[in-house]
């Protein structure tokens, strides 16, 4: 499977973005996903991943309350909608495929995309 993310950006402290992620191939909705990221100097962290039915997901601790993944199989799309971001949200976003049904480790996807890079200013 091919990812292809998009929609990040400079928004202020506070405000809100929504990244996607298209994916290509028929099967995007065996797969389950995620969402990383990486800071400059620090190693990539988990944000956020999602089961392949949409039934269960998962979030970094700092995170919960302010990001909400969802996914459209129909659309072969995964979204990250991130408000009342902060300063410390600033890295570069990827998205992410597993075969396993959602997880938090790095090492368990296979699949990835380019990246898109989230700065959020004070």
């Amino acid at each position: 499977v091919q990812l292809q993310a998009s929609g990040g950006g400079l928004v202020q402290a506070g405000g809100s973005l929504r990244l996607s992620c298209a994916a290509s191939g028929r099967t995007f909705s065996r797969y389950g996903m995620g969402w990383f990221r990486q800071a400059p100097g620090k190693e990539r962290e988990f944000v956020a991943a999602i089961s392949w039915s949409g039934g269960s997901t998962l979030y970094l601790d700092s995170v919960k309350g302010r990001f909400t993944i969802s996914r459209d199989n129909a659309k072969n799309t995964v979204y990250l909608q991130m408000n009342s971001l902060k300063p410390e949200d600033t890295a570069v976003y990827y998205c992410a495929a597993t075969q396993f049904i959602s997880t938090r480790s790095v090492v368990d996807y296979g699949y990835w995309g380019q990246g898109t890079q989230v700065t959020v200013s004070s």
